[in-house]
């Protein structure tokens, strides 16, 4: 980790979050449920289980084409109380605005996270707003809070992936990012691409009631599919074998990385799940996602397999194998 100062990559959500956080935070605030590196954790209250997240955004523009900070704030907090398995529920919101914010952009925002919360079911019951002199912030920051309740018996983490699982997303990758990019740097193309921000606790609860014993549920927010795949396969000491001919990439979206020079692999998403499942339930969870709106692509795109533990590799379609890294530096700031 650098000592000096903090650098835009150590936001990323790959390799130098993790030194981050686990040369930092995991060092000074250490405890059981921390250390599970989960997107929320599961914590025992009075016999039962609850799940608890917290997340803060700052998505630079704040209006995208598919959303907007306030939207993309609810769907961020409902889909990591989500991953473990758990019914959100209560989610809160906290408000840092700069000065000279003109009302009829916050009266959208805060609009649109109600209409985000409606869809999703759960209720934003507490809040906090703080203002700061013009130029000590960027129009509008969110920070979220949100907890949600565990059925007995469910078991889903980033640390239990096991060899022969599937490995399955609802659709295509780097959809959210690239509309959020597209947006930011005025890039046209014939077809907009379009933020896939959505909630995804509906999907989820169809595809646990269909297997309950779904190993990995996760998020492939900031670093994309390829260092979300990484953080499980490091958490549960498995590989993980992609295929590249299954990778569900738009075209236009295909084409803007290829412009840019980005690999969708690591292009963030908010509205994708990543499922490891039993391989003998896998079929019987792909046609429930397929059933549902949010999962119309969805898909197999590799397995989880017992040899080379704590890595990704990509079977190319000419047969070869590459190696998927985390990411590393900054690819797209303030994606989120």
């Amino acid at each position: 980790m650098n000592s000096g100062t903090i650098q835009l990559d150590q936001g990323s959500g790959g390799r130098a979050t993790h030194e981050l956080v686990e040369d930092l935070f995991i060092r000074f605030l250490r405890n059981d449920y921390l250390g599970q590196m989960n997107d929320s954790a599961l914590v025992e209250v009075y016999g039962g289980q609850i799940a608890m997240t917290t997340d803060s955004y700052v998505v630079d523009p704040i209006f995208f084409p598919g959303g907007n900070i306030g939207s993309l704030a609810v769907h961020g907090t409902v889909n990591d109380l989500t991953m473990l398995g758990a019914k959100p529920l209560y989610p809160t919101a906290g408000f840092i605005l700069e000065e000279g914010l003109p009302v009829e952009l916050l009266s959208q925002i805060v609009a649109s996270m109600g209409e985000a919360a409606r869809e999703a079911n759960v209720l934003i019951v507490a809040g906090d707003t703080k203002v700061v002199p013009h130029g000590k912030a960027d129009k509008v920051f969110i920070n979220t809070a949100g907890i949600g309740v565990v059925p007995p018996g469910l078991k889903i983490g980033g640390q239990y992936a096991q060899p022969g699982d599937a490995v399955l997303i609802n659709g295509t990758m780097g959809d959210h990012g690239m509309a959020v990019l597209c947006k930011r740097e005025g890039l046209a193309f014939e077809k907009e691409i379009r933020s896939d921000a959505a909630s995804l606790n509906g999907l989820v609860a169809q595809m646990l009631e269909v297997c309950p014993n779904i190993h990995v549920l996760r998020d492939p927010t900031r670093g994309g599919v390829a260092t979300t795949l990484n953080e499980i396969a490091g958490q549960s000491g498995v590989g993980i074998r992609l295929f590249e001919e299954a990778l569900p990439i738009r075209e236009d979206v295909a084409g803007a990385c290829e412009l840019l020079g980005l690999d969708p692999l690591y292009v963030a998403n908010e509205g994708k799940v990543l499922a490891c499942v039993p391989a003998d339930a896998a079929k019987a969870v792909l046609q429930t996602m397929l059933r549902h709106p949010l999962g119309e692509q969805a898909c197999q795109i590799g397995e989880v397999v017992a040899t080379d533990t704590g890595r990704v590799f990509l079977r190319t379609r000419i047969g070869g194998h590459r190696l998927v890294d985390m990411l590393r530096g900054e690819q797209l700031p303030r994606i989120c």
